[in-house]
């Protein structure tokens, strides 16, 4: 794959169960504190209750009177993280106007799965009234973080099961490239739901207590919910502005290896595709990378699979996973985690991968275990999807040795 020029990241906003903004994420993430609970916005008849890391029902900037806002929950979770990059980029409206901005957002739930008393009415014959299906269609998170904004550029929701958000912002990235941005705000966002809920359950994909990624007693996940946005700028913008940048996505890498509509393929092939191809069009190598952030959901054959791949191509490279804090967000894991890896390397050091204490025999490589210090500032963000999607960032911070 030919060189992929970096892009700068001026603004980065992250929140999930563990902090309303990315500060308070990563404080959570350095002191090992994780909120792990049944669901409280809703119940299911399953008889566990299977835990989830919830949000609080209002959401940063949100009042009470706003219980029942007219745009649904993804999106107000993904509105709530642009808000937050555009100020840490120190963008006002009126900067905005007369740029070229795109959006761009992955998800999985994406507001779809939580007009459950319209389609009951439906399939019981009633004719119920629309007002839901249209609060849906206004719900789609690209678009009303557009319209939120005021802004006419590309506008794309990405839909590839849990790799949409590292796909957007590595589809983000290229836009700008492309010479058809001057801005995007690139990122994903999803909530969580009884449908999905029950949906893992009947997989046999859920832990019953916090989930232990890598560990040899996971038994699967928790899910999450969240958003990340990252601020992507073109070199003549942030270079006219004069205004310093967070980080930069140095490359992308994409691969399906198509092997399961659920499971990994075991020799980790797509994987393995994607992180060439994003080794190679950042100009980066292995030893250059500070860390890894693995996709670690604490599922039997995804860890397996990861920690095989990582073993072979990236042996030494410290590792770890952060959904142990977050859940699973689904269509904003990728974002977040490629918030999380930018502001470990703006601070030199990763959290402990959280669930994690006794080795896996069968895993010939084990995520950290302490707080860790680390050198560079280049790492590598991953995600494994339903499908056989993989997705892979190599993202570079200010701060550190190699970054552009």
């Amino acid at each position: 794959m030919s060189f992929q020029s970096p892009v700068a990241i001026t603004g980065i906003g992250a929140l999930c169960a563990v902090g309303s903004n990315l500060n308070e994420c990563m404080e959570s993430l350095y002191a090992g504190r994780r909120k792990v609970a049944a669901p409280g916005a809703f119940s299911s008849s399953h008889g566990t209750a299977w835990p989830v890391c919830e949000m609080a029902a209002l959401l940063p900037g949100e009042q009470e009177q706003d219980a029942e806002p007219d745009l649904l929950r993804t999106s107000r979770l993904g509105l709530a993280a642009a808000r937050e990059a555009l100020s840490d980029a120190g963008l006002q409206a009126a900067d905005l106007s007369r740029l070229r901005v795109g959006v761009i957002m992955g998800t999985t739930v994406g507001s779809a799965m939580n007009n459950e008393a319209f389609y009951r009415q439906y399939r019981q014959g009633e004719h119920p009234e629309m007002a839901p299906i249209e609060r849906y269609l206004r719900s789609n998170p690209a678009a009303a973080i557009a319209r939120a904004f005021a802004l006419s550029g590309p506008c794309q929701t990405v839909v590839n099961a849990c790799s949409s958000g590292t796909d957007a912002i590595g589809l983000g990235a290229s836009w700008i490239r492309a010479g058809l941005c001057d801005l995007v705000l690139a990122g994903g966002a999803d909530e969580l739901c009884r449908v999905t809920y029950n949906g893992f359950s009947s997989l046999m994909i859920t832990d019953a207590g916090p989930c232990r990624p890598f560990d040899v007693r996971r038994r699967g996940l928790n899910l999450g919910e969240g958003a990340a946005v990252l601020v992507l700028e073109s070199e003549s913008l942030h270079r006219d502005w004069s205004r310093n940048e967070r980080g930069w996505v140095l490359g992308y890498g994409s691969a399906c290896d198509a092997y399961h509509l659920t499971a990994p393929r075991p020799d980790g092939l797509g994987l393995k595709k994607a992180i060439a191809e994003a080794l190679s069009g950042s100009g980066r190598k292995v030893e250059d990378l500070a860390f890894v952030n693995a996709h670690g959901t604490g599922t039997p054959d995804n860890d397996r699979v990861e920690s095989r791949v990582l073993s072979e191509l990236m042996p030494g490279v410290p590792f770890l996973s952060t959904k142990g804090f977050t859940g699973h967000t689904l269509g904003a894991a990728g974002a977040l985690e490629a918030a999380f890896t930018l502001a470990c390397l703006e601070q030199a050091r990763i959290p402990a991968s959280i669930g994690f204490g006794c080795a896996d025999p069968e895993l010939p490589a084990a995520p950290v275990t302490e707080v860790t210090e680390i050198e560079g500032g280049c790492a590598l963000s991953e995600s494994l999807a339903f499908g056989g999607n993989n997705a892979v960032l190599i993202l570079g911070a200010k701060r550190g040795i190699g970054c552009v």
